[in-house]
């Protein structure tokens, strides 16, 4: 493996996370120089200097193998988490070195759990830097970086590979250079629109910015302790409801839906079905709410519809403490954590696309039995998925479930109640942000042990690189 190769396309990615420290920089700068102005300049500068230290040896670059791509991403994550809690620990605060960390990967991977109590004691170049990290792990960061950089051949491919999981490819049917122009176009068309409606409907500009780069991104960190709640907008809510709906689904899709192409949101069973489980689901938690007089039949639509877009998109954002709604409405929150929306989006979670697979090889195996002569197929948007996909999506199924357990043993021997272990493993491997217990939607898990927060640290960057990509950097030396 060509070390030094590595290094060279972490550095990009350094690089890009130093251009958006400066940015935050920037906004201090622009508030009286605010507090956040100097750990800001300071980590920009710590950060651009070891960026751009691995150029001095490779001034150009190489091809690149499948082993290396893994590495490279991995390590990239891990590195724009380590220097993006610089700004953090700098600033002080809550922040303590743990807690930063946190943070940092919660950021990043666009879950969207705080261990900030105060958010609205954060100065504003502080608060826009954590939306700036929700933004470039929206997108991916390794996507940010092959987005911008023009030529990289075989590269580009090998890495978009990495990036994108297989299901995710699904939809993109041009060449690597049209599929990266296309998520970021979409991407910033979404924050660009969300950004001017949300000032509209009566959010600052300051606030909307951030608010429109977390909701897509589906990250859920706010500029307010009382996140959406705080302003009591019902406009608000439903602009933020559509644009994380949106977020959810394939951007390939919404591309194509856009440009009136015949392969649309319209067209796609995954988005229908991600759709319709949506109102249904939104729909069954309502009647609950309001057949338990938790709140009036408008109040237990409006804040139904909104904590469950908010959690099966991964949003996390918050309007009601869905932690003390009646079982059902909570038990159907929790299915929709571990489901969550469509692949090729900007979500985490298992996905409705291999829920949808898992129910029609379901269907499948029971025509078999029925007929056993027959051969019947399983098929998604009309093309017949080959064993190997199918195959693929129950063992990743299979390998999540066993990884949340796993961590909810692990968090409970630590002393935390068993609901709050159950769903903050749940929360932070799909990346979803908010759980129950402890750590519910007006909660944070700033009350939590530092083992337990390493733990969720680690689990959270599992989630975002779909457990497998992240697995195979520690069984590299396996590789021929």
């Amino acid at each position: 493996m060509k070390g030094h190769v590595v290094l060279r396309y972490v550095g990009m990615v350094m690089l890009l996370n130093a251009f958006f420290m400066l940015a935050a920089a920037c906004v201090s700068l622009a508030n009286d120089m605010d507090t956040g102005f100097y750990p800001l300049m300071l980590s920009f500068v710590l950060t651009a200097i070891m960026g751009g230290f691995p150029f001095i040896f490779v001034t150009s670059p190489e091809p690149i193998t499948t082993k290396e791509s893994y590495v490279i991403v991995v390590s990239a994550w891990a590195m724009v988490c380590l220097t993006g809690m610089l700004p953090y620990v700098l600033w002080g605060g809550e922040f303590t070195l743990v807690n930063a960390w946190f943070e940092s990967v919660s950021g990043y991977t666009t879950t969207g759990s705080t261990i900030v109590n105060d958010v609205e004691a954060l100065p504003k170049g502080l608060l826009f830097w954590r939306s700036c990290t929700h933004l470039l792990g929206g997108a991916g960061i390794i996507l940010f970086v092959l987005a911008i950089v023009p030529t990289m051949g075989r590269a580009k491919v090998a890495l978009s590979n990495v990036e994108l999981s297989s299901l995710a490819k699904e939809n993109y049917r041009f060449r690597i250079r049209k599929t990266m122009r296309i998520i970021m176009v979409v991407y910033l068309f979404l924050i660009t629109t969300e950004t001017i409606l949300l000032a509209i409907a009566g959010m600052d500009w300051f606030d909307a910015v951030n608010h429109s780069f977390s909701t897509i991104a589906t990250g859920g960190f706010s500029t307010r302790n009382l996140n959406i709640a705080y302003y009591n907008n019902i406009w608000i809510e439903i602009i933020m409801m559509v644009f994380m709906a949106l977020s959810g689904i394939h951007f390939g899709l919404l591309f194509s839906s856009i440009t009136a192409k015949r392969n649309n949101i319209f067209r796609s069973e995954v988005s229908l079905f991600y759709i319709i489980c949506l109102a249904g689901a939104s729909l069954m938690i309502a009647l609950n709410l309001w057949s338990t007089d938790t709140y009036t039949f408008t109040d237990s639509v409006r804040y139904g519809a909104f904590q469950l877009v908010a959690v099966s998109t991964t949003s996390g954002f918050a309007t009601a403490d869905s932690g003390v709604w009646p079982a059902l409405s909570v038990s159907v929150l929790i299915f929709f954590s571990l489901i969550c929306a469509c692949a090729g989006s900007t979500t985490g979670g298992i996905k409705s696309d291999r829920l949808l697979i898992m129910l029609k090889t379901f269907r499948t195996r029971l025509l078999q039995i029925q007929h056993p002569n027959a051969i019947v197929r399983t098929k998604l948007n009309g093309v017949t998925l080959d064993e190997n996909t199918v195959g693929g999506v129950f063992v990743f199924v299979a390998m999540y479930l066993v990884i949340c357990i796993v961590c909810t043993w692990l968090l409970s021997a630590l002393g935390i109640d068993l609901m709050t272990s159950f769903s903050a493993s749940v929360a932070c491997l799909g990346n979803v942000g908010i759980g129950f217990g402890e750590v519910s939607s007006l909660s944070n898990f700033a009350a939590m042990p530092v083992p337990a927060k390493m733990l969720l640290s680690l689990v959270m960057l599992m989630g975002r690189l779909e457990i497998f990509g992240f697995i195979q950097i520690f069984m590299i030396r396996s590789w021929r």
